[in-house]
This record gives structure tokens, sequence and C-alpha cells, in this order.
């Protein structure tokens, strides 16, 4: 019975994205318009939805031609407004990724 209430309460702290994408005013294909259109010759190579700061942030990874950087462009998924744009070398990826593994490691 324990087990039960413990996983019950562990589910229901858990956001999934379909609870996300309901909070979203903004649509996904909208939200990449906006970053494609700020990235000359991006192509999406990674996408996702997320709370970031108290946002719901539409990420948008954009790869350009010439280049092994990655143009992480953030839109907010309830104006359609570009938080940020950021440059990030393959190395930062790297960082990235291991961060994000640590932190799901840490979660379970």
């Amino acid at each position: 019975m324990f087990i039960a209430l413990l996983a019950a309460g562990l589910f229901q702290g858990c956001t999934t994205n379909r609870d996300l994408e309901a909070k979203a005013k903004v649509s996904k294909a909208d939200a990449q318009k906006t970053a494609l259109a700020k990235v000359t010759n991006g192509k999406v190579v990674d996408s996702g939805l997320e709370e970031e700061k108290g946002r719901l942030i539409w990420s948008f990874d954009l790869a350009t031609p010439g280049t092994k950087d990655i143009t992480e462009v953030q839109v907010d998924a309830i104006t359609g407004e570009i938080v940020t744009v950021e440059k990030e070398t393959p190395a930062d990826q790297a960082k990235e990724k291991k961060d994000k593994e640590n932190e799901k490691r840490g979660r379970r």
C-alpha cells in the first residue's frame, strides 16, 4: 500500500509533455516558424516544450550549413516572442548532454 501511495505522489508531481502542450497558447508550428526566421538556412535538429525559469518555452536547436555550431532559439509558448538566441559549440553541446543525463539519473 505504501508503495502505491508513494508512486501516486511521484506521478502527481510530474508534468507530462501533454500537460505542457495544453498550457501553450502558441503552437509548435508557429513557434518553429518564428525560430527559423531568426536563423538563415537553419534546419531543426531538435525541439521541445519545457518550463524554464517560470516560463513555458518552445526550444529549437537549429543547425546551419558550414558549421558544427547549433543555434538554440527559445520562443515563449504563451506570447510567441523570442526569449533567447544562443550559439552552442560542439563542446557546449556535449556538456549540455552530459548535464541532462546526470539530471535524469538524479531523478530516478
